[in-house]
């Protein structure tokens, strides 16, 4: 009876919520405007007030780079964020977007997903992505920040790191150990490559130069979208009469450092990996100045938790483990999947 009246107020509450919100959009003549049939929910809240029309929309890439879900929602980073530019190109009064990114890198498809919606999102709005870095961009971090028209990082920022990395364990020796015989059977001789079944003699140099293959493919579409991305920008930004406007180009010989090293901020400014040296607050200034506004309202879109998600989580019924946080988020790399991810995150 009681988890009755607490499902029935709580239904009162999302009803009356979700009654107020399409009063403010009739009232503001936004209804319909910002509808979705499928994908996330969001709604905008305010990060900071001041009193402008203008408005820039903070993103946020922290953590792990993954294309899974991350939440009870069932929806993952990249569907987040790819939303959020979403509603900040469909909304006219958001003038230009901070891509705040805090990460070691994660997946290749979901870094290269987030990579192209940025993109997207600037050549179909005209509006620009300022990227502010804090303590750590490196790897994936840089790659999804490499599109941007102007990248800003701390002088102790750990960016770079452009390389990939794929790692498979082999536990052959433990099986013979213990007594373990596998039998495989496969439709073709390379069906079972990168096994950790197998006896490493047993794989051959023709399938070592195959999985090398993939990973300099991989390599050179990073470099390819970093060149891309750092050129467009400064085609863009050296047009402006200030010379502290015209941003940092690429160096010479950048492809030296692009070996899977991680440099701080300083360096990465002196190689034109990035444009400026400065923290959160220089990013807003520098995306007021890109899209011409003096003053801007700084804003999110936000995942709208509502009781669809309670009713999901009630219906939950799989034991959680308990997570023991020793202040440091490990990824759990899975073998034979390539990464853009800082070395400092797999020791």
């Amino acid at each position: 009876m009681v988890l009755a009246l607490v499902l029935l107020a709580l239904l009162a509450i999302s009803f009356l919520f979700n009654l107020s919100s399409l009063a403010s959009g009739l009232l503001h003549g936004k209804a319909g405007r910002y509808a979705r049939t499928s994908g996330p929910r969001l709604e905008e809240v305010t990060r900071e007030d001041n009193d402008s029309a203008s408005k820039i929309a903070v993103v946020e890439v922290t953590g792990i780079i993954s294309g899974h879900a991350i939440d009870q929602s069932g929806f993952g980073m990249v569907e987040v964020i790819q939303a959020q530019l979403k509603r900040a190109e469909e909304d006219e009064h958001v003038k230009a977007v901070i891509l705040k990114v805090d990460s070691p890198g994660g997946e290749v498809l979901a870094s290269d997903e987030i990579c192209q919606a940025v993109d997207t999102f600037q050549t179909k709005s005209g509006k620009p992505v300022v990227a502010s870095m804090g303590s750590l961009a490196a790897s994936g971090g840089y790659y999804v920040s490499s599109p941007c028209r102007w990248i800003v990082a701390n002088d102790l920022t750990i960016t770079g790191s452009i390389g990939v990395i794929m790692s498979s364990w082999n536990y052959r020796g433990l099986m013979d150990k213990v007594g373990v015989q596998p039998e495989t059977y496969k439709s073709g001789k390379y069906k079972d490559m990168l096994s950790g079944s197998r006896e490493p003699n047993d794989i051959t140099p023709e399938e070592r130069a195959m999985v090398q293959g993939l990973i300099d493919q991989t390599y050179s579409k990073f470099k390819q979208v970093v060149q891309a991305g750092r050129s467009h920008a400064h085609d863009q930004n050296r047009l402006s009469k200030d010379s502290k406007d015209r941003g940092q180009a690429l160096s010479n010989n950048w492809t030296n450092y692009a070996d899977g090293r991680v440099l701080s901020g300083t360096e990465a400014f002196n190689l034109g990996f990035v444009d400026e040296l400065g923290n959160f607050d220089r990013a807003v200034d520098r995306a007021k100045k890109l899209a011409g506004i003096s003053t801007a309202n700084l804003i999110e879109f936000q995942q709208r938790f509502d009781l669809a998600d309670l009713f999901r989580i009630f219906g939950k019924s799989e034991t959680h483990a308990v997570k023991v946080d020793v202040g440091l988020d490990i990824p759990k790399l899975q073998a034979g999947q390539p990464y853009f991810l800082s070395p400092t995150f797999l020791r």
